[in-house]
């Protein structure tokens, strides 16, 4: 059962991937990606394949990691003799409140970490909410696409974001390996999915001389937003996805990004310029 358990977060995966192309407008590997999803999905036995078209349409996701004795899909505790049997992973089991299929996620997972608030702090809106100036990052040393993931994942651990920056970076790179996640006018998005244990995390690399992260990559990419995502932020990551796009589909405002040398500038640019997209 183990094996039908990888599969079913593998399928989930190349549907996020597909459903992240489709808010970036790109289309250029959907053909690619609907032909791994159908394959995948008749590789299942029949009718778990079926439960999991239900429970997509439903509810996305359909498969959810149990995390504290908690279903990361909707947050309700699951009862202690039920995460065992999710962790022996002999058959399938589903919340008993939300449906959804559960899994037990690897032991060295990587997770967000709690952000400390101080007495009279104001509420955060816009980009505030999940990033700091701290995750801004004007100068990447990094030349390939590989080493740009880790240093920046390497930043979010020291800024108390995440616990294992290396494992973040395993994770967005595995992502990479299912579609790039390069985008038009120099841009890509690498990310993490089932980063739980708090909110949304998005941190802003640039990078001066451009990298390669697809081989039919025509445009070096030089914008880098990498974002750690919990199960529960799924469809709330794809508006934040959608809401960065529109905004620096603009050469205007790819420019100004480009033009911060520092990380205050930079912060303060990504403010300004995503305020209306995303409030």
């Amino acid at each position: 059962m183990k094996k039908v358990i990888n599969q079913l977060v593998q399928l989930q995966d190349l549907i996020e991937a597909r459903a992240q192309q489709d808010a970036m407008a790109s289309h250029g590997r959907l053909t690619q990606l609907d032909a791994s999803i159908q394959s995948m999905t008749e590789a299942l036995p029949p009718d778990t394949a079926a439960l999991f078209q239900r429970l997509h349409k439903r509810s996305r996701p359909a498969i959810v990691p149990v995390v504290g004795g908690v279903c990361a899909g909707c947050g309700m505790a699951i009862p202690v003799s039920q995460v065992h049997a999710v962790h022996a992973a002999t058959a399938l089991n589903t919340c008993p409140a939300c449906s959804r299929l559960l899994f037990y996620p690897e032991d060295d997972a990587p997770r967000r970490l709690p952000q400390k608030r101080e007495a009279g702090d104001l509420v955060k809106v816009g980009i505030a909410r999940f990033s700091s100036p701290g995750l801004m990052i004007p100068a990447l040393q990094a030349t390939d696409r590989d080493a740009a993931i880790s240093e920046i994942c390497a930043v979010v651990e020291a800024n108390g974001f995440v616990n294992n920056g290396a494992r973040l970076a395993e994770e967005a790179l595995k992502r990479e390996a299912i579609a790039s996640t390069a985008f038009d006018h120099g841009i890509a998005f690498p990310h993490a999915r089932g980063v739980e244990g708090g909110g949304l995390t998005l941190a802003l690399a640039i990078s001066p001389k451009g990298i390669r992260f697809a081989a039919d990559q025509r445009i070096l990419t030089r914008i880098v937003f990498l974002v750690a995502i919990p199960t529960a932020a799924s469809a709330f990551y794809l508006r934040l996805l959608g809401g960065l796009t529109k905004t620096f589909q603009d050469e205007a405002a790819r420019q100004k990004l480009l033009d911060a040398d520092a990380p205050e500038k930079l912060w303060k640019t990504m403010c300004q310029l995503t305020r209306r997209a995303i409030p």
